[in-house]
């Protein structure tokens, strides 16, 4: 058939084919299928078989060109091919074969879903880079376009263009740029080197792997872990996959390859009797050489450009030894890694960046709880990368006074700017709480930090703001089984009682923090029972939040997952199970829970007696606790320290302060606490004092008998805590 297209004809494929035509011998484009054109096709078949293999770079000669057409009906089977330049020698598309047999593997599903829907829709696919597979199994990289057939004709036209060694660096530069993660960045350099060979691998330093900071370390020490490799197959037993490390004297052989005359130079051992003279070890040969076929290697090292250069690791390029390397092949892959490299050290920071983040994020992270609440959480980041991880945060931690706290925030955007603040807010939130502040002041004291850190001239004005952050914090008394939470902008948490029952706690909108002027609201202070039994779920908006449905639909979706946590159950399994049935998948945002099941003292270690503020109140508080000391049978000496630490207090209560004073002991793991609680809103302060000074003295001997003591603020007054151990 005449490569020239009648005039009438208007089919992408003619059109191109039309272009070809006065590069190529007439009889180049084999016709549609039919009996009659077997003989054809057998010597336009032998003719490929028999011509020799034209040089892999398709800018070898001027004679060279790097066009071509394949026609496909709407089964994707060739109809008519036009692949006769010599630089598509190998690639065998005859008349009724399907065209996926062209592809590697890998690609077929991909390839596939791109050919039908043009089909559907009729809208082109351009310049998609490709790799096709030629009958020796060698792969050659083309920009194919896929274009629908002109009506009436049915079908598809899939134009290839050869990629020139030029265009293909700037487009494997331009893929191998476009992820941030180190494995992604080593697996697209990998890819794009297969153009030059059979198998590519990309070895890299240790530190590079893990983000750690790069020196110029004798060459000697080097470390590698593989990357990448491609194409992905089932390699032997012994040789190095990637996530494994290189044998030792493996990483010192390459590294004392590509370092010769203390310089970073690229390497060649061009068949098998050169490699195992240069490897030796039958072990080291096992963990580099791919196999047989492959005997010849080119090592090209990724290095990072300074005073000195720092070589990040070890590209390998492996092809058989009867295609040797040329001298401008070799000049093409140093070029690609040289252009490459500083990608994989933008992954390395990445990668260091990011393990920072999610060493904080996971630092702030409830550990466990204690005797009188159980704790389990859950986060999921959004995305596996930094820039992903976001200003989600829970923490919960026990107050000196006996109680827990629990906090979840979620700080506005992501990355490192994100994280900074959320365990800056975090830790000073932690700090308040302990402290004695109530929590609608601690939310107070994170609105005032949120707009300073915002302020242009003071705070951190980086281009980053977390204005409209928001925060719930949770106060259980173990006690009296009661809980106090304020929230600044939070989804309000979901209670569960000890009967099944579920639902969201009802807490007062609020516009979040660092909100303007205008806009700001008092912090209220909600308290409710939480009997033991309770479960109290806390967590962010990326567990709830669907656009399909209402946020409040999704809340209730979450407090009926809750609902079917059983007393029994283990939390933290619980808590998973939670996250894996509601968060949405794909996840747009970070995910996280906190789930705390109340448990409370028992009624026995625990009492409570109310005096009135009178001269006799510290004798009468001495027998009451005397009279339970020796009921919890408590030793002598520990007894008499309670009784001199409840009297000093007390008689502080009385002497400083007016109405009742509520005195409380609390038998708690290896300590006892005791609270004594009045009306007065002074804080009490260690004093030196001097000698004829008889102020201050009191707490003095309170601080010298305790492991710790302090104060917390009521809305009617204060209570002052110690503990003595027992």
């Amino acid at each position: 058939m005449d490569s020239t297209p009648s005039p009438s004809s208007s089919s992408a494929f003619d059109l191109v084919s039309s272009a070809l035509g006065r590069y190529l011998p007439r009889g180049g484009v084999t016709a549609a299928p039919g009996r009659a054109d077997a003989q054809a096709q057998e010597q336009a078949q032998g003719d490929r078989t028999t011509r020799p293999r034209p040089p892999d770079d398709p800018e070898a000669g001027p004679q060279d060109q790097i066009l071509g057409a394949v026609n496909l009906d709407r089964e994707l089977r060739v109809t008519r091919c036009n692949l006769e330049a010599p630089v598509f020698e190998g690639l065998d598309a005859l008349p009724g074969d399907p065209f996926v047999d062209l592809l590697p593997p890998g690609d077929v599903p991909t390839v596939t879903r791109r050919l039908r829907q043009v089909l559907e829709t009729g809208e082109a696919h351009v310049a998609r880079i490709q790799r096709l597979r030629r009958g020796d199994g060698s792969e050659l990289v083309v920009s194919m376009s896929i274009l629908p057939a002109a009506v009436p004709q049915e079908g598809l036209t899939v134009s290839v263009i050869a990629m020139a060694r030029r265009l293909h660096l700037y487009a494997a530069e331009t893929a191998i740029g476009t992820s941030l993660d180190i494995g992604e960045t080593a697996q697209s350099l990998a890819q794009s080197l297969l153009a030059w060979g059979e198998v590519a691998a990309v070895d890299l330093d240790f530190a590079v792997w893990t983000g750690e900071g790069v020196t110029d370390q004798p060459h000697g020490r080097i470390r590698l872990r593989r990357a990448a490799l491609v194409p992905d197959r089932a390699w032997p037993e012994g040789y190095v996959t990637p996530g494994d490390d290189l044998p030792g004297d493996a990483s010192r052989l390459l590294a004392q390859a590509v370092r010769r005359d203390d310089a970073p130079q690229a390497i060649v051992i061009p068949d098998r009797e050169a490699v195992e003279r240069v490897l030796g070890s039958p072990r080291v040969m096992r963990a580099l050489v791919p196999g047989d076929r492959s005997a010849g290697v080119a090592c090209i090292p990724l290095v990072l450009d300074g005073p000195p250069p720092v070589v990040l690791g070890v590209a390998e390029i492996w092809r058989r030894a009867d295609r040797p390397f040329r001298d401008g092949e070799l000049f093409d892959l140093q070029e690609l890694v040289a252009r490459t490299a500083h990608h994989v050290d933008l992954a390395r920071q990445h990668q260091r960046e990011h393990t920072q983040v999610l060493a904080l994020q996971r630092r702030l992270l409830p550990r466990t709880g204690g005797d009188t609440i159980e704790i389990a959480s859950v986060y999921h980041p959004a995305t596996p990368d930094s820039a992903g991880v976001g200003g989600d945060w829970v923490n919960s931690f026990p107050l000196p006074d006996g109680r827990t706290a629990l906090v979840v925030g979620d700080v506005v955007g992501h990355g490192l700017g994100a994280a900074a603040t959320m365990g800056q807010l975090s830790m000073e939130a932690r700090a308040l709480l302990s402290a004695g502040l109530a929590p609608s002041e601690v939310l107070e004291h994170l609105d005032a930090t949120v707009t300073l850190l915002d302020d242009a001239e003071s705070g951190l004005a980086a281009g980053y703001s977390a204005l409209g952050s928001t925060c719930c914090i949770a106060l259980y008394d173990p006690v009296t089984h009661h809980v106090a939470l304020s929230s600044a902008g939070h989804l309000p948490p979901v209670l569960v009682s000890p009967d099944g029952r579920a639902g969201p706690l009802e807490v007062r909108p609020h516009p979040g923090l660092g909100a303007e002027f205008a806009l700001r609201e008092p912090f209220d202070v909600h308290t409710f029972g939480a009997p033991p039994g309770s479960l109290l779920a806390l967590y962010t908006d990326g567990l709830v939040e669907d656009p399909a449905v209402p946020i409040d639909e999704g809340i209730g979706r979450l407090a009926d997952a809750v609902s079917t946590v059983h007393p029994w159950d283990a939390l933290q399994q619980a808590a998973r199970h939670v996250v894996s049935t509601l968060a949405p998948a794909p996840q747009r945002d970070d995910v996280t829970l906190l789930l705390a099941r109340m448990i409370g003292y028992r009624k026995g270690d625990t009492s409570t007696w109310r005096l009135p503020a009178r001269d006799d109140a510290p004798a009468r508080a001495r027998a009451q606790v005397s009279a339970l000391l020796r009921q919890w049978r408590t030793r002598d000496d520990t007894r008499d320290t309670v009784l001199l630490l409840v009297s000093e207090l007390v008689t502080n209560a009385v002497r400083f302060a007016t109405g009742p004073i509520t005195v409380r002991l609390i038998r708690a793991g290896h300590g006892l606490l005791c609270e004594v609680g009045d009306t007065g809103n002074g804080r009490p302060r260690v004093s030196r004092g001097d000698l004829l000074d008889d102020g201050g003295r009191g707490l003095n001997v309170v601080h010298g008998l305790t492991t710790r003591w302090g104060v917390r603020w009521t809305d009617t007054g204060k209570v002052v805590w110690a503990e003595v151990a027992r």
